[in-house]
C-alpha cells in the first residue's frame, strides 16, 4: 500500500470521502485534482471541509491536502487545481496505479474511461443524486468499460445533478466507501476480490442491487475497449469552450446534442429566475446567468474563466 499511488478526479462529495479513506489507509501517494473552490453549500455532504475553508474560498484540492497532511504525514499528497480535460488527463495519470471518480458530470467520466483503457489503468466509476448512487470498477482488458454500459454520454440537461435534485450525505458515504474499498483491493494486490458488477444503492427505498454486467464485454461492440477509438481523449467529443471577447462570458458547445427546453425549465424550477422562449432558456443564479440553447450550446455570463463556467454548467445543467 505504501508503494501505491492513486489519482482522485474531483474532490467534492465523493472525492473528499475517498481521499480521506485512502490517506488513512496508508496509500503512498494521493494526487487530488479539482477545479472548484469550497462554498458553504458544500458542507452538508463534503466531509473534509469546514466553514473556515468556505470563508477563505480555498480551492478544494488545496483545502483537502491541508487537512489530510495532518491525518497521515507518511502519505504524499499532491493537490492539483485544474479542470480535468483531454489535454491534461494523461499527464495526471502519470505514475498512478488506479483512478477514482469523484466528478460531477458524465463528460469527464467518459474522458477518464478513454484514458484508463488506453493506459491500461484500473478505474472506479461512481455517482450519486438524491439518496441514490451507483458504482462500477473497470479493469481494462478484463471487465466491461463505462462505454460498454453506456454507449453515449447523456444529453446535457437530461439528467439531474446534485445541485438541482439535491443529494443526501449518507449515500455519498456509502458509494465513496465502496469506491475506496475497491481501490484498496487493487492497490493491495487483491485484484481477484474486485467486484465485477454494477452496484446500485437506493437508501431511501432501502434497496441494494448488484447487476451482472460481465456479459457486456463480449456482447457489445464497444468503441473504446474493442475498437480502441478514444474520441473523448482526442478531444473530438465533449463540450467545446470559447471565451466571448468583451462579454465576460464563456460559451460551451455540445455538437449533436438536442435539449428539451421545456423539460429543462421544469427541472430547474426553484433554482433561480427563469425566462425562456422557443430558442433558449435563461437561468439567473447571481452573479451568473446561464443561457441554454436547444442545440445544447450554453453561454455562461459573469465569468471569463473556463473552469468556473464548466463548474456552473455542471451544477445546473449536468453532463
Amino acid at each position: 500500500m505504501a508503494a501505491s499511488r492513486a489519482l482522485i478526479c474531483g474532490c467534492g462529495a465523493l472525492g473528499s470521502v475517498i481521499a480521506n479513506t485512502l490517506v488513512r489507509a496508508g496509500v503512498g501517494k494521493v494526487r487530488i485534482v479539482d477545479r472548484d473552490f469550497v462554498e458553504l453549500s458544500n458542507l452538508a455532504r463534503q466531509a473534509l471541509f469546514d466553514e473556515a475553508d468556505a470563508v477563505a474560498g480555498l480551492p478544494k484540492a488545496v483545502a483537502a491536502a491541508e487537512k489530510l497532511r495532518g491525518v497521515n504525514s507518511g502519505v504524499e499528497i499532491e493537490p492539483v487545481v485544474a479542470d480535468v480535460n483531454h489535454e491534461n488527463i494523461e499527464r495526471l495519470c502519470d505514475g498512478v496505479d488506479v483512478i477514482l471518480d469523484g466528478t460531477d458530470n458524465f463528460e469527464t467520466r467518459f474522458l477518464l474511461n478513454d484514458a484508463a483503457v488506453k493506459l491500461g489503468l484500473p478505474w472506479i466509476y461512481g455517482g450519486c443524486v438524491g439518496a441514490e448512487g451507483q458504482t462500477m470498477t473497470i479493469l481494462p482488458g478484463e471487465t466491461p468499460c463505462l462505454r460498454c454500459l453506456m454507449e453515449k454520454c447523456p444529453v446535457p440537461g437530461s439528467t439531474p445533478t446534485c445541485d438541482t435534485a439535491g443529494i443526501l450525505g449518507p449515500i455519498v458515504g456509502v458509494i465513496a466507501s465502496i469506491e475506496a474499498m475497491e481501490a484498496i483491493k487493487i492497490l493491495s494486490g487483491n485484484r481477484d476480490g474486485v467486484s465485477r458488477q454494477l452496484t446500485v444503492v437506493d437508501l431511501w427505498q432501502n434497496q441494494i442491487k448488484h447487476v451482472d454486467v460481465s456479459h457486456l464485454r463480449d456482447e457489445v461492440d464497444c468503441l473504446t475497449c474493442k475498437r480502441k477509438e478514444f474520441s473523448w481523449l482526442a478531444g473530438r467529443e465533449g463540450s467545446r469552450t470559447a471565451v466571448l471577447c468583451g462579454r465576460n462570458a464563456v460559451q460551451l458547445s455540445h455538437p449533436g446534442a438536442k435539449v428539451s427546453l421545456d423539460e429543462l425549465a421544469k427541472r430547474l424550477s426553484g433554482m433561480g429566475q427563469i425566462t425562456m422562449n422557443q430558442y433558449l432558456l435563461r437561468l439567473n443564479v447571481s452573479p451568473y446567468e446561464i443561457a441554454v440553447f436547444s442545440d445544447g450550446r450554453a453561454i455562461i455570463s459573469g465569468t471569463d474563466d473556463i473552469a468556473i463556467a464548466r463548474t456552473i454548467y455542471a451544477k445546473y445543467i449536468g453532463a
